[in-house]
């Protein structure tokens, strides 16, 4: 390869350690190239953040510090261990706490050196109200389901050619987010409930005949999800998940099933109500789901009531499927749980299934789905597609990433002959 011979000093950052110019056989052994500290350090450099002290200098900072949380307490002294109790109980009586109600549960020694060469020590004490659990109780299931009660309505009962539909879904009943199963059961109840009430004053305005309630999966936390990492956070057990939701579904049918010459309820599944996955990846079948399994155990205790619920059909999707399609007042409705396409693309994906003449997707005026947990509405001609929020108050996930919690609530939609033009979200 042509080129200029190597010149010293045209590099002065570079020590060539062998006095004569290296041939090809000797470059390896005799020519040792060395860059001062200074370039290394140089191209080494990178744009970090301001150094932040470690938890021992901030230790140094002060002389005592308290933190108390519900039945817990922490306090720091720089003390050592032997005389660091007495210097924690005065700092206890210093916030008017009675050390008669708190009792040690145990203490931490930290040790560093100071500038000056001198040793440092700090002791941190754990303390727990005397009586008091430290530890978060487990939920009483059945003051859960106390919640579920008998609701009545008053009012008439609408018949007529118009649709009333209840959206809701992504309850994940059993995570402790937000305000955790109890808050998440009953806001639930209470959507279900003003939604019923919403049901006679449009019943006064529109001739309704036809409810209908779409179940849109994630109606439990389950355990599949992100290969099982969330077991730590979800404080009900699977079958507990499931009690919930099957029960909650049946409080939908003793509430709407008074107010409607027909009733329909369907239920899609979603991915944390998978039943099975294999190495957090490989399912059974794709209808192989509690939040669907949960509506076939409602429609199998209405089977043990022949007369009074005649008026009730039940769907949930075909073997190996995911999706419902069914008609309400002369407008067909797709029922998905929305895992199955990209935020955003939920056009591309029925434009997708509608390529398919096996599929009844493209006779669809109305699809209904969940998963990402807030409201959206959006239209295509004369389609249009209906995200409800989540009956969850937070995913705390998100709100760390993102900074927003959520907004839940349900959805309501009136519609007739394809068209569906009153839409309406319950809080």
């Amino acid at each position: 390869m042509a080129g200029r011979p190597f010149d010293p000093a045209r590099h002065a950052h570079v020590r060539v350690n062998h006095p004569r110019v290296p041939t090809v056989s000797t470059v390896r052994s005799e020519l040792v190239v060395e860059a001062p500290q200074s370039l290394l350090a140089e191209l080494l450099a990178k744009p970090i953040g301001p150094a932040m002290p470690s938890r021992h200098a901030l230790e140094r900072d002060f002389t005592r510090q308290i933190e108390v949380s519900g039945n817990t307490a922490e306090v720091t002294v720089h003390a050592e261990a032997r005389a660091a109790e007495d210097a924690a109980t005065g700092v206890l009586i210093e916030q008017g706490l009675d050390p008669a109600d708190w009792e040690a549960t145990g203490f931490k020694v930290s040790e560093w050196t100071r500038p000056n060469g001198e040793p440092g020590v700090s002791t941190k004490y754990t303390f727990k109200r005397v009586g008091q659990p430290t530890e978060r109780p487990a939920l009483v299931l059945d003051e859960l389901l106390a919640a579920v009660q008998t609701y009545e309505p008053k009012g008439h009962l609408p018949t007529g050619d118009h649709g009333f539909i209840v959206a809701l879904g992504d309850m994940q009943l059993g995570k402790l987010d937000g305000d955790g199963p109890a808050g998440t059961l009953a806001r639930s109840i209470d959507c279900i409930n003003k939604a019923a009430e919403k049901l006679l004053a449009y019943g006064q305005l529109y001739d309704i005949g036809h409810v209908h309630i779409a179940w849109l999966g994630d109606h439990i936390e389950g355990f599949v999800s992100q290969g099982g990492a969330n077991t730590w956070r979800t404080q009900l057990t699977l079958n507990e998940q499931i009690r919930l939701t099957r029960r909650l579904m049946l409080h939908a049918l003793l509430v709407f099933a008074p107010l409607a010459s027909r009733l329909t309820m369907a239920a899609v599944p979603g991915n944390h109500g998978e039943a099975v996955r294999f190495n957090g990846k490989g399912v059974t079948r794709y209808d192989d789901s509690h939040d669907t399994e949960s509506l076939i155990a409602v429609a199998d205790a209405v089977k043990l009531h022949p007369g009074v619920f005649d008026h009730v059909d039940f769907y949930v999707p075909e073997t190996d499927e995911l999706s419902v399609v069914i008609d309400v007042a002369g407008t067909v409705v797709g029922h998905v749980h929305g895992h199955q396409f990209r935020p955003g693309k939920h056009f591309e994906w029925w434009k997708g299934q509608s390529f398919n003449a096996a599929s009844p997707m493209h006779q669809v005026n109305l699809l209904l789905a969940g998963h990402l947990h807030h409201l959206h509405v959006d239209t295509d001609g004369e389609r249009i597609f209906i995200q409800p929020p989540a009956l969850e108050s937070e995913s705390t996930w998100w709100r760390h990433a993102k900074g927003t919690t959520g907004a839940p609530g349900l959805v309501l939609a009136l519609t007739k002959d394809g068209e569906t033009n009153l839409i309406e979200t319950i809080r």
